[in-house]
């Protein structure tokens, strides 16, 4: 079973209610089950994406607001998530999340990032592309770049409409 990134958005209200259920459920359920369409499975996009970004000399801020779009922030206490036998990431470390505030900034940042524009640093040779990046990508069937493009664009677009709906981000391993 492979282990990807998971990303949640959803409203602090929703976060309040799942803590609140895991403090009165005996076992620490916590309910979570965030609908379909606002989970994104990221894979293993996390750290490629982030090496694209160094690699391409992608300017501070926004390699920050890419790291911190696929890494979160643990201001937020999330434990209550991570209880067996209900938690959401068994496999990783504990579920980190973004405040509506921080998710809109992250996406205004990821909304200036050029994709094509980090992946033109790269060698035109896929296989030469994936060595470059690391992290397994020179053994992506059909090569790292469109890979991170798609994944690139689902992240920046997952962020976008969290931004507009006020949203919190959630982010896990599982």
């Amino acid at each position: 079973m492979a282990v990807t990134q998971q990303l949640a958005r959803i409203p602090a209200v929703y976060l309040a209610a799942c803590r609140q259920s895991a403090s009165a459920s005996p076992d620490g359920d916590p309910r979570w089950d965030p609908p379909t369409p606002d989970v994104l499975d990221l894979d293993w996009a996390p750290a490629l994406l982030v090496r694209l970004g160094e690699l391409s000399g992608l300017d501070e801020a926004r390699l920050d607001a890419l790291r911190q779009a696929t890494d979160g922030d643990t201001s937020l206490d999330l434990g209550f998530l991570n209880t067996h036998p209900h938690a959401i990431g068994p496999f990783g470390p504990v579920p980190t999340a973004l405040t509506s505030a921080q998710v809109a900034r992250v996406s205004e940042l990821l909304e200036q990032i050029d994709i094509h524009a980090l992946q033109a640093a790269l060698p035109t040779d896929e296989r030469e592309a994936g060595y470059l990046i690391g992290h397994g990508a020179d053994h992506i069937i059909g090569g790292p770049r469109e890979y991170l493009l798609e994944h690139f664009n689902a992240l920046r677009d997952f962020y976008l409409d969290a931004a507009k709906r006020h949203l919190l981000i959630v982010l896990w391993w599982d």
